[in-house]
């Protein structure tokens, strides 16, 4: 029997984790751009499945329709991969192996309910006519909405087009604002016309427009439409789109609702990537740029913010020379809550520390100081834990004044395995005008440990538990004796990443002080 391939998308994927998410996602979008969601879950357990065989090097899924059928084929460099392939399990019609050259692929097909039409013949039959219709467009919706990388929406945009409406889609996005267009994604139904494609379409001018309305792109041999991108009042790019024969009234309705569609998923991606960087813009600013290396301490600092686009958090840390010879400061706080206003406290918190120390204002003082300066933002205010020393560093070990200002516990391990807690709780900042703060001395000899976290260590959740629950810091800071600073924050670290299966909602800070050598 003789199958003739009528259409194709394809994607080249990297190794590692994310590799089978990746490819399923990819293959639910074919299966929408295809009206064939009847198979999608069918399609992605399958891809799954041979995704999964190669994993460790990189890989290309290619999606075949043929009418009644659907392929699937999955390709490796010979080189990359040398196993036997398992047979897929879900529901496949057939499969089979076979290598040209230096490539090896996996293929299966799977039935379309009913050997539905190619997709050429279902918009032959007319956007009135098809009862599928509306799901594309709600599926075509879910798709645009279900990312905000900025460079993704163009690929999508193409494939969810493509061959749906025509048989390449072509999409032109300005590098910034204002800009001159550039081609960001190309589609072709025919993936070997891609080249050629994309060499007629440079000689060619795209009509940027100033609203919504579409206009013709002159092409020799195809239909093509230029429809702008267009979304509040802004232009954010033009999508194209082409076919042999002329676009019918319906389709073109539908290429206009798709290219509404589009432009707001465009204009959001955007919107959603500027604040993102300046997130992250805002977070550097917040954090010192660099840390000193300081002659007889072993220290390390681990700082990870949560949320969506790591957002700029509450947490901060800060190491930085003291007043006198051979002394430095360090801090580890949480201001409450996250976004501007918590960063307008962490970057008076950060300042006023740094720039009181350089004045010679002893710990106590530092901290009295800066729960006044956080009282006098009024409403802006918001409260601090605070974890505030001198670290002064001598021959035979670290001489510290500490201040803990509703600081979670600050942790002493000692190295026969020892654990115990320094600094008593004094009031935290931002709350109380009459407070007063006293520093602790602490002295931390040769191999012992001092550890300050924020509570985004000591209160990570699994279920009803929180890690710190019956002293659960403190016995995984036991379990640490001889380590280097580095390694006890890593290991802390990761117990926190493995307390529970779900994501941190909250900003960790963990800061480690080790004074260097053995006990006697």
């Amino acid at each position: 029997m003789t199958v003739t391939t009528q259409a194709v998308l394809a994607a080249s994927f990297p190794p590692g984790e994310e590799a089978v998410p990746a490819a399923t996602r990819f293959t639910r979008e074919v299966m929408t751009a295809w009206a064939a969601m009847s198979i999608s879950g069918d399609a992605e357990r399958v891809i799954a499945e041979l995704v999964a065989q190669v994993a460790d090097g990189p890989f290309q899924v290619r999606w075949v329709h043929e009418g009644g059928t659907v392929r699937a084929e999955v390709a490796q460099h010979v080189a990359e991969h040398g196993g036997p392939w398992r047979e897929p399990v879900h529901g496949v019609r057939e499969w089979g192996v076979r290598s040209d050259g230096e490539l090896r692929t996996h293929w299966t097909r799977l039935e379309l309910p009913g050997g539905a039409a190619h997709p050429e013949e279902e918009i032959d039959a007319g956007f009135s006519r098809s009862p599928d219709w509306l799901g594309f467009l709600a599926d075509a919706s879910d798709l645009l909405a279900g990312t905000l990388d900025p460079d993704m929406v163009p690929a999508i945009i193409a494939q969810i087009v493509v061959p749906r409406i025509a048989t390449w889609c072509a999409v032109y996005t300005p590098d910034q604002e204002g800009g001159p267009l550039r081609l960001a994604y190309l589609w072709h139904a025919d993936e070997s016309e891609l080249d050629v494609l994309r060499a007629r379409l440079a000689e060619v001018e795209v009509p940027v427009g100033d609203g919504p309305a579409a206009s013709v792109l002159p092409l020799e041999d195809w239909q093509a439409l230029a429809l702008p991108l267009f979304a509040r009042g802004r232009g954010l790019g033009v999508m194209c789109l082409g076919r042999r024969d002329r676009f019918p009234e319906d389709l073109m309705l539908l290429a206009e609702d798709i290219a509404r569609r589009a432009a707001l998923a465009v204009d959001n991606a955007r919107l959603y990537h500027q604040q993102a960087v300046a997130n992250r813009a805002l977070q550097r600013s917040l954090l010192p740029p660099d840390l000193p290396d300081v002659p007889g301490l072993d220290y390390h600092v681990v700082y990870e913010p949560a949320g969506e686009n790591n957002a700029v958090g509450g947490d901060f840390y800060d190491l930085f020379p003291g007043p006198g010879e051979n002394t430095w400061r360090f801090a580890i706080g949480d201001v409450c809550g996250t976004g501007p206003e918590a960063a307008a406290v962490t970057g008076l918190a950060r300042h006023t520390l740094r720039l009181l120390a350089r004045e010679g204002y002893g710990v106590a003082a530092v901290v009295g100081r800066l729960n006044q300066a956080i009282l006098e933002e009024g409403e802006r205010a918001r409260f601090l834990t605070l974890l505030h020393g001198e670290i002064t560093v001598g021959a035979d070990g670290l001489d510290l004044r500490l201040v803990s200002a509703g600081h979670p516990e600050a942790l002493r391990l000692r190295p026969g395995g020892e654990v115990d807690v320094v600094a008593s709780p004094q009031s935290l900042l931002g709350v109380f005008e009459e407070a007063t703060f006293e520093a602790e001395q602490v002295r931390l000899a040769p191999g012992e440990v001092l550890l300050g976290v924020t509570d985004g260590v000591t209160e990570r959740r699994s279920g009803d538990r929180l890690l710190d629950d019956d002293g659960g810091l403190a016995r995984l800071l036991s379990e640490c004796t001889g380590l280097s600073a580095r390694a006890v924050a890593e290991r802390i670290r990761r117990a926190v990443q493995d307390f529970a299966p779900e994501p941190s909602m909250d900003d960790l800070a963990i800061l480690v002080l080790r004074a260097p050598g053995h006990a006697a």
